[in-house]
């Protein structure tokens, strides 16, 4: 449609205002409110945006020129839960070429990159996330009966039933859509949920995300809780993550070329997740973005059972131990060191970027481990080599700095301004005095 027709369509379904939006560096999205009348000329940038006075955006300065926002129209969404208000994936431009540093030019980069070697990048994500409310001071999960953990409520059919009123309008908004629904659920923590849709493009998916988010803290509103999406709440409770399902198709065919003619995984796969260990590090620094990232990394701590979560950078073939999964189930890569917390834009995009890079230097990822990693012997680690993951947002960064990769894609200004932004989260909490270090050294001596 030309905007002139997109505007009388939207008016002629009820909605009366536009967002065009981009997002930060934290994946928020960020928008002026147009009225539906004048889309055309919102069309052509009339929006203009002080993106300088945004953290982790750049130093444009007040006597510098603003960021117009051009929005793609094909990609407008009318909100569901909200219809008078409609949505438009947008891209920022500075004097008429795309700034560099904003998350959805960063994966669009990505995006045409991979499209010059011939591919799609398509990506499905399992988003989980804590319901809570509060009760005396205390945060606890929309549905009382979820402390009641004998046996877990993961899976478990009263639980979800009895969160019916926050899960069936998310379902049915999912449905109406046209993502794909094919199954919802109650995970392992107390007030956790996950929910299963179709993949698509990059982009898209990466767009999808951030209306997801806005879904779920809606419909958690609509029942008195949050929708929180700390990647570890609660540290007796199973963490957050966010597993990118990501795999190349052709760009001619759509065919998915990390599937082998006899149905095992191609050697282009191999190549791709290759590309992704080798980058472990400064991926993890985008897709487990906070401090509180890193406490989901263990085996177990102060929980009951095995948290589920990755500790170490490698792959296998169903090892949920690890970094890298190739599922027996569908040809993909499952990276499940994303969390509930990352910027899907910058996640997505840095993960493409580390697997055509090892495409393009036909790297090999070695064996798969395909044991248990939490109940590795001091034999099995000196064999797979040093294969840590960060322990620490601050050794992330590190490894994000240090890598000539993201240097290159996400280029220097970039870079430098979330190393910055990130450094004084990490600075930050370093200085805090929390209870736990209260109780245990205030009277030790």
């Amino acid at each position: 449609m030309t905007p002139e027709e997109l505007r009388d369509d939207l008016i002629a379904r009820g909605v009366k205002y536009v967002f065009g939006f981009y997002v930060d560096i934290l994946g928020v999205p960020k928008s002026k409110c147009v009225p539906v009348e004048f889309l055309p000329s919102m069309a052509k940038g009339s929006e203009l945006y002080t993106v300088g006075a945004l953290e982790g955006m750049g130093d444009l300065g007040p006597h510098e020129d603003e960021c117009a926002g051009m929005p793609e129209l094909d990609r407008v969404v009318v909100l569901p839960w909200q219809p008078e208000f409609a949505v438009i994936p947008t891209l920022l431009h500075l004097n008429g070429v795309p700034y560099p540093m904003e998350g959805r030019n960063f994966l669009t980069a990505q995006v045409a990159k991979a499209r010059e070697m011939g591919f799609i990048a398509n990506v499905g994500i399992e988003p989980e996330f804590y319901v809570i409310r509060q009760e005396e001071g205390r945060w606890v999960p929309l549905v009382t009966d979820d402390v009641l953990n004998t046996p877990t409520r993961g899976y478990d059919l009263e639980a979800t039933i009895q969160a019916s009123s926050f899960l069936s309008p998310m379902a049915e908004y999912m449905k109406e859509l046209g993502w794909g629904l094919y199954s919802f659920d109650h995970e392992g923590g107390d007030g956790q949920y996950e929910f299963n849709f179709h993949y698509a493009d990059a982009l898209t998916m990466a767009d999808r995300m951030v209306l997801f988010r806005l879904m779920a803290k809606h419909c958690a509103r609509e029942v008195g809780c949050i929708a929180t999406f700390m990647p570890k709440p609660f540290q007796d409770d199973f963490g957050s993550a966010s597993h990118i399902n990501i795999s190349i198709a052709d760009a001619q065919t759509g065919k998915n070329l990390f599937e082998a003619p006899d149905g095992s995984y191609s050697e282009l796969s191999r190549h791709f997740v290759a590309g992704v260990l080798e980058h472990a590090g400064a991926i993890m620094a985008l897709t487990s973005p906070l401090v509180n990232s890193y406490k989901r990394f263990t085996s177990k701590g102060y929980m009951d059972e095995i948290s589920w979560a990755p500790v170490y950078r490698a792959w296998g073939e169903n090892n949920r131990t690890l970094m890298c999964r190739m599922p027996v189930n569908r040809h993909c890569l499952e990276v499940r060191t994303a969390d509930a917390a990352v910027n899907y834009h910058l996640g997505i995009g840095i993960v493409l970027a580390a697997g055509l890079d090892g495409i393009a230097r036909k790297l090999d990822p070695g064996a798969p481990l395909n044991y248990d990693m939490y109940k590795a012997t001091k034999e099995q680690l000196a064999a797979a080599g040093d294969i840590s993951l960060p322990t620490t947002l601050g050794d992330a960064l590190n490894e994000l700095e240090a890598d000539g990769l993201a240097r290159e894609v996400m280029g220097e200004d970039f870079l430098n301004a979330y190393l910055d932004y990130k450094r004084r989260e990490v600075a930050e909490f370093n200085s805090v005095v929390t209870n736990w270090e209260i109780d245990r050294y205030l009277q030790q001596n």
